[in-house]
């Protein structure tokens, strides 16, 4: 047991969302299991943690907004949720705080239930239903639509694709979702949506640096020890500081070696892919240069 404590505490923040997420399917398919065996049709999990639709039962579940996002209905579910947040994840902490991809996990579950809920009430093909949303799907929406929004050129390598630049990729899963709509789990799809309209919008603010605020976040003990999120524009995970002056300078970069850094970032994903420091150094030595 201690070894999986160890793992998850020395795991990024994209690893522990996942362990919590295996860990609550692993519940949830346990508690099936037993209710089969005693001939109970009830999930205890299911039931209390899942988002319903009925804004009046969902007022006696309030904190289902949230815990519905870790919670899956079958294997492939909770797969294709979880491929597309290791590696869309693994990307946003190349650009951002591990700490800015938990905020964007949980608003984007938040966005996602809050725009399910609000399409039972006024939608009349959704009006006098009865259903239940769970799945990370909009707060995965909401991480791959946000770092592609702020990354758009930036291509990715599909196997027998060839390189996808990353904002058609995004542009496709949005598109599947809403012609998914009519197929009979048109819940599901809108909350996804709800998710990508949180990444699109939040990210469109902060790539404008007109964003910036603090958060109190209540799951922080699962992640970390501080209870402050911050969302505060980072372009690089901050590297770990160490007493040894003399070490931490011999661990900087050149000068030289930033800017050849910069040059193929620019090759690679565009001059919009920089963020301000790295658009001011390439300034600052073209200055010198002239």
């Amino acid at each position: 047991m201690n070894k999986y404590l160890n793992k998850y505490n020395q795991g990024t923040i994209v690893e522990k969302l996942i362990y919590i997420n295996v860990g609550a399917f692993l519940l949830t398919f346990l508690l099936n299991s037993f209710g089969y065996l005693f001939q109970s049709n009830s999930n205890l999990v299911m039931n209390w943690f899942s988002m319903p639709s009925n804004i009046d039962y969902f007022i006696t579940r309030p904190w289902s907004i949230i815990s519905y996002g870790f919670l899956h209905a079958g294997f492939f579910h909770i797969l294709t949720n979880l491929l597309v947040l290791y590696y869309i994840g693994n990307l946003f902490i190349d650009y951002f705080t591990q700490k800015q991809l938990l905020s964007f996990y949980l608003f984007g579950t938040v966005f996602g239930g809050l725009l399910y809920l609000v399409s039972y009430t006024i939608f009349p093909a959704l009006q006098n239903t009865n259903a239940t949303l769970v799945g990370a799907s909009a707060a995965v929406m909401a991480i791959f639509i946000g770092i592609a929004t702020y990354i758009p050129n930036y291509e990715i390598n599909i196997r027998f694709i060839g390189f996808v630049k990353l904002w058609k990729l995004a542009a496709f899963f949005v598109g599947l979702d809403l012609i998914q709509i009519p197929s009979g789990n048109a819940g599901g799809h809108l909350a996804h949506l709800g998710g990508a309209l949180f990444g699109f919008i939040y990210m469109s603010q902060i790539r404008k640096g007109t964003l910036s605020f603090t958060i109190k976040n209540p799951f922080s003990s699962l992640f970390s020890k501080r209870s402050n999120l911050r969302t505060v524009y980072k372009a690089k995970r901050k590297k770990a500081k160490t007493k040894n002056s003399k070490q931490r300078k011999s661990n900087r970069p050149t000068n030289q070696q930033q800017i050849d850094a910069i040059l193929d970032k620019i090759s690679k994903s565009g001059y919009d892919s920089l963020n301000q420091e790295e658009k001011n150094l390439l300034f600052k030595q073209g200055k010198k240069n002239s």
